[in-house]
């Protein structure tokens, strides 16, 4: 019941910034949008708290409590600025091509050619939401694996934004077969498999150093449809952004099916920590990424 009324004031609120956003002139609203990220790193302590502590996690003493307290207050100060873009795009839809570049586009089409689709790897990284809609508004078949939002009124306001912006929404719950079936037909499917959920098949695999349960799924598909591994992130650069199409990741088939998984987890895991190395204020460290811990193994 607790958790019931503070999703409803969450919602009222959400909803009220919505309407604000839409009225205020976009760059008002985006910096509002930063302004929000910061006070919410004030306010919201637990998952300031948490965000500091997974980045002293990943980089130990690489960076000093300074620059720790620098990025984790940056964190926020992006997903502030996410947030408005969302909210904003009835608003910029037909500005988002002069705002967005691709880089590597070339790739992507050098593996649709191939004609067994793709599976965009991505991760909670800059503004992630964009990168479909970008490709749905580019002309390519953009669909999505996602998980439903416990609160129904969120979960209807996001995949109505996704429909209306040409993005095509597959549940985890749905049957696999939907996936494989939009594979063969040469389409993409995007996946964030950057986090800890403990109730979707995964292992572990290195992750700054220490072992994280890890989605198995996006190799098994890549085996099953024999599709490319397809990894992209955003980079925000002030109010413009450019996603990176990575070199794709082509699935070996022949071999022990249980090293080949691991193996290739591991590879596309490697990629996603690189670049979150490389723009640290990009990722969202407030995740409990470390959460599962592999079986304590005794020895007689």
């Amino acid at each position: 019941m607790k958790y019931r009324f503070r999703r409803r004031i969450f919602y009222t609120l959400f909803m009220l910034a919505d309407r604000l956003f839409l009225l205020m002139p976009y760059r008002l609203a985006i910096k509002f949008g930063r302004f929000c990220g910061k006070f919410i790193y004030i306010i919201l302590g637990k998952y300031r708290r948490l965000t500091k502590e997974h980045l002293r996690i990943a980089f130990g003493s690489e960076k000093s409590e300074k620059e720790i307290s620098k990025i984790a207050r940056s964190v926020f100060i992006n997903i502030g600025m996410s947030i408005t873009e969302i909210l904003s795009l009835p608003k910029i839809r037909n500005k988002l091509d002069s705002m967005v570049d691709i880089n590597g586009i070339e790739r992507l089409d050098k593996v649709l050619a191939a004609g067994h689709g793709a599976i965009v790897i991505s991760a909670h990284f800059g503004n992630w939401e964009l990168i479909p809609i970008i490709f749905a508004r580019k002309g390519y078949s953009s669909n999505i694996i996602a998980r439903p939002i416990y609160y129904e009124k969120y979960n209807e306001w996001i995949s109505f934004m996704r429909n209306s912006m040409g993005v095509n929404i597959i549940y985890r719950t749905d049957s696999p077969k939907k996936i494989l079936k939009l594979l063969h037909n040469n389409e993409m499917i995007g996946i964030t498999p950057d986090q800890d959920i403990d109730s979707v098949e995964g292992i572990f695999v290195g992750f700054f150093g220490r072992k994280a349960y890890t989605p198995s799924a996006p190799v098994k598909l890549a085996m099953a449809a024999n599709s490319p591994i397809v990894p992209m992130f955003i980079v925000r650069k002030g109010l413009k952004h450019t996603i990176y199409v990575e070199e794709p990741i082509l699935i070996e088939r022949e071999g022990d099916k249980d090293a080949i998984i691991r193996k290739y987890t591991q590879k596309w895991s490697d990629i996603i920590e690189a670049r979150i190395r490389a723009h640290p204020a990009h990722w969202a460290w407030m995740h409990r990424r470390w959460k599962t811990r592999p079986p304590v193994t005794t020895q007689a």
